[in-house]
């Protein structure tokens, strides 16, 4: 499956921002599907997961209580409303997506993750 992020932009500390990812001519009710983000010289980070027929949801402690993750499969998109964003939060955020059945505590890894989107840039001004 291709998938596309977008959403991303330039905001100022405390602003909202959402972030769609969708996929190219399939619905997404088979995957589940997760972000990531990574910053200049850091590595790839788990944000948010989300199961598929369960939608259970896991998120990073980073990120608890001001991130949402949701799904429309009939629409093949996933969703990450951001609220009260910090500069900490400026990244490359990615979209990913896998068949594989994966238990809740396991939505963090990306190696569990199998298609990749090719990034939004989301960029917090202090």
């Amino acid at each position: 499956v291709q998938l596309q992020a977008s959403g991303g932009g330039l905001v100022q500390a405390g602003d909202s921002l959402r972030l769609s990812c969708t996929a190219s001519g399939r619905t997404l009710s088979t995957y589940v599907l997760g972000w990531f983000r990574q910053a200049p010289g850091k590595e790839r980070e788990f944000v948010a997961g989300i199961k598929r027929g369960t939608g259970n949801t896991r998120y990073a402690e980073s990120v608890k209580g001001r991130f949402t993750i949701s799904r429309d499969d009939a629409k093949t998109s996933v969703f990450l409303q951001m609220n009260s964003l910090k500069p900490e939060d400026t990244a490359t955020y990615y979209c990913a997506a896998t068949q594989s059945s994966l238990i809740t505590s396991s939505l963090g890894w990306a190696a569990n993750y199998d298609y990749w989107g090719q990034g939004t840039q989301v960029t917090v001004s202090s």
